[in-house]
């Protein structure tokens, strides 16, 4: 692929609306974000499809906020996977992790499914938003355990607003990422129960988003498509990116809540800090150390 059809095919969000108002959609392609998670944080197979789908999920439902407003999507149950998080914002930035990222299933069981990897457990939805103090959040029981499930469980549950939601991946014979994306489709008040209906049934049967990314065709024509025959106008695309702003500012930032007796048993030793969304090391320096311990006792007095 020449360097023009590169970065034609970059990972990307689109926002459509029917002319009439009806309907609201999102597509977006995840390959290079699923691709930057399995090489960040070594995920076995089933960590690869099951934080996808949690990057993607995080990222559509991100699609209706504004500016730096962030959605985190936060799904533990009792499986081997443990907890995954998936947060992203409206700006394109991606980022999440798995508890346990080289956990795997036993595939050769022959009742196994991919909610084994999550098991009985909590899937929590949380905005951070402009002028709220506080994130509102949405707990409900883990659905299925798949994420896209659950997902279209909690749009169901908590937003209340008829939605359908496709979260897909391609993997290759040696568990490399082939393709990645998805898309969401919302009903806006007023709009026919005709229409609806048949975008519905449409998505049912609808071409797995990954399929149709792995043939050529692009998250514009994947719009056009998903909502035959009615029409859908372009409102706005933007390119997504596996993304964390943790830095060394953040990290020393962190340890300088420590209480004076936890920061005195650091002392005269580095340290290695790791952040759980990207797995960026840091290490903070004998000296630094030093200097939270001089400034935390120099608060007590």
């Amino acid at each position: 692929m020449s360097l023009k059809e590169s970065f034609k095919f970059k990972d990307r969000l689109i926002k459509g609306i029917s002319p009439e108002g009806y309907f609201r959609i999102s597509v977006v392609k995840t390959t290079e974000v699923v691709r930057t998670a399995r090489g960040r944080h070594q995920l076995s197979l089933i960590n690869t499809l099951l934080l996808g789908r949690t990057l993607t999920a995080s990222m559509l439902l991100a699609s209706e906020l504004k500016g730096e407003e962030r959605l985190r999507l936060r799904l533990e149950g009792n499986g081997p996977v443990g907890m995954l998080t998936g947060e992203a914002n409206r700006a394109g930035e991606i980022r999440g992790y798995s508890q346990h990222p080289q956990a795997e299933l036993d595939y050769s069981a022959p009742d196994s499914s991919i909610g084994d990897g999550l098991g009985i457990g909590l899937l929590t939805v949380s905005k951070t938003l402009y002028n709220e103090a506080e994130p509102q959040k949405s707990t409900l029981q883990l659905h299925k355990g798949d994420i896209t499930s659950d997902v279209a469980h909690y749009l169901f549950q908590s937003e209340q607003i008829p939605s359908a939601i496709l979260l897909d991946m391609n993997i290759d014979k040696e568990g490399e990422v082939v393709q990645a994306g998805g898309l969401l489709v919302q009903r806006l008040p007023g709009a026919p129960d005709e229409v609806i209906g048949h975008l519905q049934n449409r998505l049912k049967s609808f071409d797995k988003v990954s399929d149709l990314l792995e043939k050529g065709e692009y998250i514009d024509e994947i719009m056009q498509k998903a909502v035959e025959p009615y029409q859908v106008r372009e409102l706005d695309r933007q390119p997504v990116h596996f993304f964390c702003r943790c830095n060394r500012d953040r990290f020393l930032s962190a340890l300088s809540m420590l209480n004076y007796d936890d920061l005195r048993d650091m002392e005269g030793e580095s340290q290695e800090m790791v952040c759980h969304f990207c797995n960026k090391k840091i290490n903070v320096s004998r000296g630094e150390i030093q200097s939270l311990i001089e400034t935390a006792q120099a608060k007590m007095n």
